[in-house]
């Protein structure tokens, strides 16, 4: 048996992989050397690679492929219908043709998609007086529309369950994370999105009592992950229908804890935000329901605003913008702002009204890389303090004889670069307040725990005002 195995050792378990060899090689599937062929991406599923000339005999046998024919045949799946467009200020004919073009030209590639790299690459080949420039406008703008961020570090009454570890001892409990979940939460209920539970048990009529008490029946989480976020919101807040969107699988998910729950209702749907019509999912259809998302990484916050308010409905008109009137009111902490894109984001107009273009914009993103540089383990300055600690990057190196910005960015100290980074995260995110308000909602932006929790401490929520 010994000898039918692969021959690659794997240290760490002090033995050779178990898997069978293939049938020319030493080695398994995993471990055979790769062959100096072009390797690209699944077009089903990009977490794996194969080689360019296999692609066809591939796309038929994948893992993936019976899922992604199943999720076609799903009313809720359009894709793309939340993805965005390049430039929101361009007429829809001309979008057309040059539409049109990209497909007809031989070799052309799809530029939505700009890689940390590429963002790198175009910093650092700046000059150093438009670096110096760039940063100048990023301190502007952010005294502009940054003022108004608060902390709000909310532990409320109905989470004691989970604080106190009061659950189910087979869930996992990871104090960073509950802590980050019962804020959230908090914030919603501070906002008189969701109230308090304590007093159910005295109600004859449950059902009712939600309805009345809560004005909401339905949650809606956006990149669920495993669902706890929402396994806590059933738990605390009595919610009896629950809609986890994950495009990914995972393993020990809250999915057969709530499952157990009488008369609450799960419904899973694995698909990207990108391509869900929230207004196709039947079982939603009439429900007033509250959005939610713990740590969007970067677009995914710009296509769930995109997906719960129909902007793809109303492109021409912001006033009608809400046109999905059963969303009672949405939370999402953002996270991972280097991964933003110029298509998806939600808010090009108004950045391109504050003067920051799309160059400048990916180039904000990379920097925001560097909030996370620092050592979190206290809570960094005040951001408004930042100007003091880039003086004289501005006005030393920039007016000196250093071209090379890569050198000016190795000469920041650790902390100026985390600053910078948070100040570019709040840029994004205003940004997109400012879009959800002028879809109607009423809104507010807080760092919902301290950074020595977690450094991505942002949370955005929102409410329909006319439902409370």
């Amino acid at each position: 048996m010994e000898e039918r195995r692969c021959k690659f050792w794997l240290p760490k378990k002090n033995r050779f992989c178990a898997n069978l060899p293939l049938h020319d090689s030493l080695f398994c599937g995993n471990h055979n050397p790769r062959s100096n062929g072009q390797w690209i991406p699944c077009p089903l599923d990009p977490s794996h690679s194969v080689l360019k000339e296999n692609l066809d005999w591939h796309v038929k046998r994948c893992p993936l492929l019976k899922q992604v024919q199943s999720l076609t045949l799903q009313p809720y799946y359009q894709k793309g219908i939340n993805a965005g467009r390049d430039n929101d200020e361009e007429e829809e004919e001309e979008e057309k043709v040059e539409d049109l073009v990209a497909i007809n030209k031989p070799g052309s590639e799809s530029l939505d998609n700009i890689s940390s790299e590429m963002k790198r690459r175009a910093v650092y080949g700046m000059s150093a007086p438009d670096f110096c420039k760039l940063i100048e406008k990023i301190e502007a703008v952010h005294g502009l529309i940054c003022k108004d961020i608060r902390d709000s570090y909310k532990m409320p009454e109905a989470c004691n369950v989970w604080m106190k570890r009061e659950i189910d001892r087979k869930l996992p409990f990871q104090e960073k994370h509950v802590m980050q979940q019962a804020s959230i939460l908090g914030n919603l209920e501070g906002f008189g999105v969701l109230k308090n539970a304590i007093g159910r048990e005295q109600c004859d009529c449950e059902e009712a009592y939600e309805d009345e008490k809560n004005g909401v029946s339905a949650v809606v989480e956006f990149g669920a992950g495993r669902g706890y976020l929402t396994q806590m919101l059933a738990d605390c807040y009595g919610i009896k229908r629950v809609f986890l969107v994950e495009r990914k699988s995972y393993k020990l998910k809250a999915d057969r804890s709530l499952r157990q729950k009488e008369s609450l209702i799960l419904e899973r749907l694995r698909i990207d935000i990108e391509d869900l019509n929230l207004n196709a999912v039947e079982s939603l259809q009439g429900a007033p329901y509250l959005a939610i998302g713990k740590h969007l990484c970067g677009p995914a916050t710009d296509l769930t605003l995109r997906c719960c308010l129909a902007e793809h409905f109303c492109r021409d008109s912001v006033e009608h913008c809400s046109a999905n009137r059963n969303l009672r009111g949405l939370a999402i902490a953002t996270c991972c702002h280097h991964l933003c894109q110029w298509k998806h984001y939600t808010s090009k107009k108004y950045l391109s009204h504050l003067g920051i273009t799309k160059e400048e914009f990916h180039a904000i993103t990379w920097f925001t890389s560097w909030a996370v540089d620092a050592d979190h383990g206290s809570d960094l300055p005040e951001v408004p303090d930042v100007k003091l600690h880039l003086e004289s990057i501005e006005y030393k190196e920039c007016g000196g004889d250093v071209s090379a910005v890569e050198d000016i960015v190795r000469k920041m100290k650790a902390v100026e670069r985390a600053v910078l980074g948070f100040m570019c995260k709040q840029i994004i995110d205003m940004g997109r307040l400012m879009w959800v308000k002028e879809c109607g909602l009423e809104t507010e932006f807080v760092k919902y725990v301290p950074s020595s929790i977690s450094p991505e401490n942002h949370l955005l929520i929102a409410r329909h005002t006319n439902q409370f």
